[in-house]
């Protein structure tokens, strides 16, 4: 068992022990009576963007069948026609809602210890970029990283997955980049690696070495770019440890000539890019971002008009964090002004120790509503078929499609789907099925 878990819910069991301890279907599974059955989609549909984001195809009183790790079918009850003696189980979902799990496309899960002291000097008033220079933040966890052992690593992250599962997440994008030198990188993408094999969320890996400039290249950046080009990227393209790639660019991190640099030597080794940009300053991280074709372009709290045109030009998915700059006190990205000039959105919590301890995809949801103004539906589809998007996994995940893969949550007795933003603060999910499992049933009850 994980040592020191973060949260663990009575009777939840790890999802290292899913295949022996959770309910399991054997071939198919009905769910009935489905109050609302939410996010419904034609195959095709990977995103939505500007107006359509406000709307959220739905079914009243339904029904949904589940084969093996796939949607099979669904509909209205009165239009169904099977026989529940064919169903290997049959959920009565009565007063409950379905929704697509959550798609988080953005998270540092990994980690080796906690930053609440870090904490304490946000509240006394100190920046984020001022913990920076005294060697707080990322280079804090890059020190405990390097002295952290795998096991304990592995541990504690397949804790944080059991805890963001109950809350519906189906869906994880995990980086590395506390690690800041070859071996700790390395190690941090192995992790990810044990974790993908011993889940059923689907998770992918990004490389981000590039998170932050190391004290000892603070002199002459660019060498410890050239570790990254040269040294880093080949071993982990050498041993596939990672989907995808990621720079901070931003003021007091990775310029746009470094993170151009960096992009172009991970697309050579076949790695997508990501990028974290504009979080403290107009820092030409979008743009460079939509050059490379960035499957997303993250934080953006400081996105103008140039930026906006850049991403209608593109098919990058513009990604908001909101736990992020809610609890660094900054000032938030222009959400309605980009979906009205047209742009799709995603919302993800860049779970982290030092910027957003949160990977409760119910609260990044209300958040979107409270601090962004952001409909229901258009939050709804910000953490499900956008998230799935941003994370490459859009034709098999985020919308309630026939043929996608079977990682939903059936809610507890709720009146609206506008509830799931506007009660926030309680968990309202009942039980989870990934890839067609029925993980939880009759969670927190």
């Amino acid at each position: 068992m994980a040592k020191n878990p973060i949260f663990k819910p009575a009777g939840f069991p790890t999802s290292r022990f899913i295949g022996t301890f959770a309910y399991m279907m054997k071939n198919r599974i009905l769910i009935k009576n489905i109050k609302q059955l939410v996010n419904v989609r034609d195959e095709g549909i990977l995103k939505v963007a500007g107006k359509e984001m406000a709307g959220l195809p739905s079914i009243q009183n339904a029904y949904l069948v589940v084969e093996g790790e796939k949607i099979a079918t669904f509909g209205k009850m009165e239009e169904a026609g099977y026989n529940e003696n064919e169903f290997d189980r049959v959920i009565d979902a009565g007063g409950k809602m379905v929704f697509p799990a959550w798609c988080d496309s953005h998270t540092h899960l990994v980690f080796p210890k906690t930053r609440e002291i870090e904490y304490i000097d946000k509240i006394k008033g100190l920046s984020y970029e001022e913990i920076a220079k005294r060697g707080g933040g990322i280079l804090n966890s890059a020190r405990m990283m390097r002295e952290a052992s795998e096991e304990q690593l592995y541990e504690d992250a397949m804790q944080r997955i059991d805890e963001i599962v109950t809350y519906g997440t189906g869906a994880v994008e995990i980086k590395s980049g506390y690690g800041l030198e070859t071996e700790a990188e390395m190690k941090m993408l192995r992790v990810i690696r044990k974790l993908k094999e011993n889940s059923d969320v689907e998770i992918k890996a990004t490389f981000l070495g590039a998170h932050s400039i190391p004290p000892e290249y603070k002199s002459d950046p660019d060498e410890y770019v050239d570790i990254v080009i040269n040294e880093m990227i080949p071993r982990v393209a050498g041993e596939d440890l990672a989907d995808y790639i990621d720079v901070f660019c931003d003021r007091g991190f990775f310029s746009v000539e470094q993170t151009d640099r960096i992009l172009m030597a991970g697309l050579k080794h076949g790695l997508i890019p990501k990028i974290h940009a504009n979080e403290l300053d107009y820092s030409g991280g979008i743009q460079v971002g939509v050059k490379y074709d960035a499957l997303s372009v993250d934080h953006l709290e400081y996105t103008g008009d140039e930026e906006i045109e850049s991403l209608l030009n593109s098919e990058t998915m513009p990604t908001v964090l909101p736990g992020a700059a809610f609890f660094l006190g900054m000032i938030y990205a222009p959400v309605r002004k980009m979906i009205d000039a047209g742009l799709p959105l995603c919302l993800a919590s860049d779970f982290n120790p030092g910027s957003s301890p949160s990977g409760n995809m119910q609260l990044i949801l209300s958040m979107g509503s409270i601090l962004y103004r952001l409909l229901p539906e258009e939050g709804i589809n910000a953490c499900t078929l956008n998230g799935a998007y941003a994370m490459g996994l859009a034709e098999e995940m985020g919308s309630i499609t026939k043929g996608k893969t079977a990682s939903l949550f059936i809610t507890k007795e709720i009146p609206t789907y506008e509830f799931m933003p506007y009660y926030y603060g309680s968990n309202k999910v009942d039980s989870v099925i990934l890839k067609g499992k029925i993980i939880k049933q009759n969670i927190n009850r």
